[in-house]
């Protein structure tokens, strides 16, 4: 049976209605966030707003920036960005290729002439997918790492082969003594471990391990989320990973299913770890299929 004219024209009606609707939602998600920027070493501060933390580097070269959050937050950033010297970063260095971490790549490269840096894997992973821009793709990639002297620092770009996706880089500016990480450290959070882009746990522990051997006890750390942090509350971080896996790992050798452990739950003292991206239950999931 066809459906009568005046019925088609009201639910036509009705879509149109809601796709304005569905697109303010988007918008609006992102309207009342703040991106506020904060003062670290030397010539290094830390945007805030909502996803990746965002590492700059402002002086008399200009201005540098790791990570640029969500698309939408771009005018915002950029416009703390001229706050710290100019709204119009010379480099864009990507951690990895996640959407909160890379989303304003297109409006940094095509509207401020940003030049986009990243690890070959995140140029891969962008390019697969049909909604990025190619505006949005780094212009120059490293396999193992590389160098940048700016505004009287050494950057030190790290890549680690495994951990949180399997294009990881973290950075370390040498003589501040900072060290962003990407999401290789959610402080205070169980991480997330994106084990379809080639992370897994035990990397994860690695490239923190590796990272943890590189600085000292007065380095001042950025994590992929959550506040400033130290290498003590790193090394606990990795210490709450080694713990919950080998845990969820002796359960799983005694045959224990999936739900079963999830029943059991992790002890006590883990629960302030849990948080609404990554609760327990998450955790245990992405602990056991790895352990």
């Amino acid at each position: 049976m066809k459906t009568p004219l005046i019925l088609r024209s009201l639910l036509t009606a009705a879509v149109i209605a809601v796709l304005p609707v569905s697109l303010a939602n988007a918008q609006d998600r992102f309207a009342n966030v703040e991106v506020k920027a904060a003062a670290i070493k030397g010539a290094v501060h830390m945007l805030t707003g909502a996803g990746g933390n965002i590492g700059v580097s402002a002086g008399d070269d200009g201005v540098l920036i790791i990570d640029d959050q969500f698309a939408p937050l771009a005018e915002k950033i950029a416009a703390q960005l001229g706050e710290l010297g100019s709204d119009k970063p010379k480099f864009v260095i990507n951690t990895h290729y996640h959407g909160d971490h890379t989303g304003s790549n297109a409006f940094f490269n095509s509207h401020k002439g940003a030049t986009i840096l990243a690890h070959e894997n995140v140029r891969i992973r962008l390019a697969s997918d049909e909604k990025v821009a190619p505006e949005a793709l780094p212009t120059i990639t490293y396999e193992d790492g590389i160098k940048i002297y700016f505004n009287g620092e050494t950057l030190h770009v790290i890549h680690l082969a495994v951990g949180h996706t399997d294009g990881d880089s973290a950075v370390l500016f040498e003589q501040p003594n900072v060290l962003h990480t990407g999401d290789l450290f959610f402080n205070g959070r169980f991480p997330y471990i994106d084990q379809g882009a080639g992370g897994n746990v035990e990397g994860y522990m690695e490239s923190v391990q590796q990272l943890l051997n590189r600085i000292d006890d007065d380095t001042v750390i950025i994590p992929g989320h959550g506040a400033l942090s130290n290498k003590a509350e790193y090394a606990n971080f990795l210490g709450m990973i080694s713990d919950t896996f080998n845990y969820v790992k002796a359960l799983k050798q005694e045959g224990k299913s999936l739900d079963d452990v999830k029943a059991m739950g992790l002890e006590e003292k883990w629960a302030s770890w849990s948080w609404n991206f990554i609760n327990e239950e998450k955790w245990i999931t992405t602990l056991y299929n790895d352990a």
